[in-house]
């Protein structure tokens, strides 16, 4: 709980800035910027020189965040203006910046405090795509706990190294699949109800721990590949209804989604290392029996949390 309450003092949603292009030289604007305690975030998206409403009213709490929206013409269009987030060298967040030069031609930029401005491009480099994606890829694996709860969970259930690396690769196979298939537009499945069935695979993880048996393996040891294959698929569905609400460039679709999809493997990968070497150091300096216990207490903790984050889910649109 108090884990819970740090996170969300500290904000760790990034700010969202879009320009979504009507006709002529006039944009649709939504800015979102994160809750902070019940404040907004000392932030401010400022739009070119060349636009007649550069900066948008005040912005109201929204259940995610503050965020407003406003219509502004930009003579001669976006290209070559600059678009800044105005406090954002003060922060330790990023904002995602979506913006169209054509109607559904929609491109995106990541700004981060030590680079709070770009100058919109005709359109964007191949470095620059790899890069912004990876970024959001990575960071979206890293700040998606249940994600990474479910990645805990089987590193908790698979006790054979061999067994381990299937395992992962077959997470990162099916999840990649759909997630290419969600973010193309090729699968279009409701976000509540996939949000809610991954809470479910976390909880059901938990529960085969629980249930687990040296003499008497259950499926889920004996292959746990087929388990995180098929609960993959249901994650990527999350990765993918992510990657769409972003967007892709419509110039390097492909690119844009192969490195989204490696910046989701690099974060999983730190996650795994990280949990491995911390849970090396914990046996290391406290008894078998302790490290025993300490175990069980995370695994309740897993599955307390995903069985809250279910319940939470189906209210949600039931």
């Amino acid at each position: 709980m108090l884990w819970g309450s740090l996170v969300q003092a500290h904000a760790l949603q990034p700010g969202y800035l879009e320009l979504r292009a009507l006709d002529g030289n006039t944009w649709s604007v939504f800015w979102r910027k994160p809750d902070v305690q019940g404040q907004p975030m000392a932030l401010d998206a400022v739009l070119p020189d060349t636009c007649a409403q550069r900066r948008g009213p005040e912005p109201k709490f929204d259940g995610e965040g503050w965020s407003t929206r406003w219509i502004t013409s930009c003579s001669g269009g976006l290209s070559g203006g600059i678009i800044s987030i105005e406090g954002l060298e003060e922060t330790s967040t990023d904002v995602l910046v979506r913006y169209e030069l054509e109607p559904k031609k929609g491109q995106a930029w990541r700004l981060v405090p030590t680079a709070p401005s770009f100058e919109v491009p005709v359109s964007p480099g191949a470095w620059e795509v790899v890069k912004s994606y990876t970024f959001l890829g990575a960071e979206h694996i890293l700040f998606g706990f249940d994600h990474l709860l479910f990645v805990l969970a089987l590193l908790l259930l698979i006790r054979d190294v061999r067994l381990l690396i299937g395992a992962i690769t077959a997470f990162t196979v099916s999840h990649s699949l759909t997630l290419g298939a969600a973010a193309l537009g090729w699968l279009n499945i409701p976000g509540p109800p996939v949000e809610a069935i991954i809470a479910l695979s976390i909880m059901f993880v938990a529960s085969e721990i629980f249930h687990r048996d040296t003499d008497n393996p259950r499926l889920s040891e004996r292959a746990p590949w087929l388990v995180s294959f098929g609960f993959g698929l249901i994650h990527g569905l999350g990765f993918g209804g992510a990657l769409s609400e972003i967007g892709l460039p419509q110039s390097e679709i492909v690119l844009a989604l192969l490195a989204f999809n490696i910046g989701v493997e690099l974060g999983q990968i730190v996650f795994i290392a990280v949990c491995l070497a911390a849970w090396a150091l914990v046996r290391r300096l406290i008894r078998t029996d302790l490290s025993l216990r300490l175990e069980t207490l995370a695994v309740y903790g897993i599955g307390g949390w995903a069985a809250f984050w279910f319940v939470e889910r189906i209210a949600g649109f039931v």
